[in-house]
């Protein structure tokens, strides 16, 4: 079987999927890149993927770019992502061929959402080109993507969970048990570009109040942005200098290493946040992870109480200068439980890694996923009942 996957670029949240695709189809996988790789669609990402054998750069030159049209036509299955992706999704569609469109959520910010050109040209492709009857389904790469479908009337019934999904080092269980032991000392990690919907500001805030009610940790900021300088400027009127430090940014290899040296990741964007690949990387490593309830990928990869916990999300037009209240109490009552059951601590680590690696590591998904593919060709539905694949 031919897959073929469209998409902007091949960076490190895709990477390691496409890597054992290519390895579990025999190497009948392709990788279509549609878009110059640029620092704003690298998501951070430092590693150059130039090299992969089954990348194809559609954006080079025009024999690049008919041949990936022919593969639209031609392959047994194709995967599309955004809207550079379009023209082949089109083309492979009037023939009404096996496809998944793969996608965040459609409603970020709520209905206006339905304006943007974007969106509004994906919603009526979908309506006016008859994908209701076509064998297209979606790819969710956010919890609440299948919901916003089903209020726009597309998909309904056709979603599946997906997401993005970083490398799962098999290390032993030594490595664990230094990653994640109890020390006298909580280490708390943050680390996000420092803009207005990742929120730096609620950490900071936290970090003031662990502090008041004298409790002994050290919470470590990663990431550049707008907001720096505003949050190093909390930190100082707060005097909390001394248990907050700032870290600039770093390959990806270094981040996932200083995670094992961390007990607890802290997450506070908003629901402008579509997946949170950090998410699935602190859970790796062994931190428990605290997260916004509205960030994409927080339910499908928390379980409440046993890999980590959700709190309330920030509203978007919350910040430095009128943070919400709501959210830090219950940010600051999960991290505080976290503080007080260090033994239940060490169990939600474990159970943390085990979910990342049984459930959510590119080799397991990329099998699911190959297995969905079967199951749909054959006129079955997906075989698993929760995870990656499962019916959103």
């Amino acid at each position: 079987m031919k897959l073929v996957i469209y998409s902007i670029i091949l960076n490190n949240h895709q990477a390691c999927v496409a890597d054992e695709l290519w390895e579990l189809t025999n190497h009948s996988y392709c990788f279509v890149e549609l878009v110059k790789p640029n620092d704003s669609n690298k998501k951070g990402g430092t590693k150059n993927y130039r090299n992969r054998p089954y990348l194809l750069c559609a954006w080079e030159s025009d024999e690049s770019y008919c041949k990936a049209m022919k593969l639209a036509m031609t392959a047994e299955c194709c995967i599309f992502s955004g809207l550079p992706a379009l023209p082949f999704e089109k083309a492979r569609l009037k023939k009404g061929l096996l496809s998944f469109d793969m996608s965040e959520r459609w409603l970020k910010k709520g209905w206006i959402n339905l304006f943007s050109p974007t969106i509004l040209h994906m919603f009526l492709t979908y309506h006016f080109g008859g994908w209701k009857h076509k064998p297209l389904y979606k790819l969710c790469c956010s919890a609440f993507a299948a919901e916003d479908q089903f209020k726009l009337f597309t998909f309904r019934d056709k979603c599946y969970k997906w997401g993005y999904f970083t490398s799962v080092n098999n290390f032993d269980d030594e490595v664990i048990q230094q990653s994640i032991s109890s020390g006298s000392s909580i280490k708390l990690m943050w680390c996000a570009r420092f803009l207005t919907w990742k929120h730096p500001e609620l950490p900071v805030l936290m970090a003031h109040r662990l502090k008041q009610k004298g409790l002994n940790f050290i919470l470590d900021m990663y990431g550049e942005g707008k907001l720096k300088n505003s949050s190093i400027k909390l930190v100082k009127k707060l005097g909390v200098d001394d248990v907050v430090r700032f870290i600039d940014n770093k390959p990806n290899d270094e981040l996932i290493a200083d995670m094992r040296k961390h007990n607890i990741f802290i997450f506070t964007s908003d629901r402008n946040e579509g997946w949170g690949a950090v998410a699935n990387e602190s859970m790796a490593a062994g931190c428990v992870l605290v997260a916004s309830d509205d960030i994409g990928s927080t339910p499908y990869l928390i379980d409440a109480g046993k890999t980590g916990f959700s709190f309330r999300s920030p509203v978007s037009s919350s910040g430095f200068d009128n943070p919400d209240i709501n959210a830090l109490d219950d940010l600051c009552q999960k991290v505080e439980w976290l503080f007080k059951n260090p033994d239940q601590r060490r169990k939600m680590a474990y159970y943390s890694i085990s979910k990342m690696r049984l459930e959510y590591s590119p080799r397991i998904v990329a099998a699911r996923l190959l297995q969905l593919i079967e199951n749909l060709r054959s006129g079955k539905d997906s075989p698993y009942e929760d995870g990656p694949c499962s019916k959103a």
